[in-house]
């Protein structure tokens, strides 16, 4: 069955250019997601040093020690396609390219998850209580998941079967 029989359009290009072009989608979607987790990297840094900081108990310092080292982690990961891509450049290896820049995105969305839940899980400790702080950040986390993994997990499962080809 094609995809144009699936409802989907038809493209017309050879393996080659199909890997460019989600060599190029897969940048393009790191580039949002790496500005969004630096940006909380950069808010995580510097919180550690304001006057209110000191109001922080234990348990939201050891949530902002997580919330920060996922921050790094997936900052790590999701720059990690560009030094891959540069350190394999010319060496017929776009597909790994892509493969393997895909797995880092998702562990770096799945860190960006745990780093949002968790920022938000001191601010709310700080503002409110522990308990307002533990139901913010596990429904956060939770959103997060849903959005980010569950509802395409689904949709893929949803369509397997549909077509044989792999990938878009």
């Amino acid at each position: 069955m094609t995809g144009r029989e699936l409802g989907r359009p038809e493209r017309n290009e050879t393996e080659a250019q199909r890997l460019d072009r989600n060599m190029g989608e897969l940048l393009q979607e790191l580039r949002v997601a790496q500005t969004g987790v630096q940006i909380l990297f950069a808010f995580l840094l510097t919180l550690a040093f304001q006057q209110r900081f000191a109001d922080v108990d234990a348990f939201g310092r050891w949530v902002y020690i997580c919330a920060l080292i996922c921050a790094l982690l997936s900052s790590g990961f999701l720059i990690a396609p560009v030094g891959y891509h540069r350190l394999v450049f010319r060496r017929a290896m776009k597909e790994e390219v892509v493969r393997t820049s895909n797995k880092f995105a998702l562990a770096g969305l799945a860190f960006l998850s745990v780093a949002l839940g968790g920022a938000l899980t001191v601010i709310l400790d700080v503002m409110f209580s522990q308990e307002v702080a533990m139901a913010g950040g596990i429904v956060s986390l939770g959103f997060l998941v849903v959005l980010w993994f569950l509802i395409p997990w689904v949709r893929v499962r949803a369509k397997r079967g549909d077509s044989g080809a792999e990938g878009h």
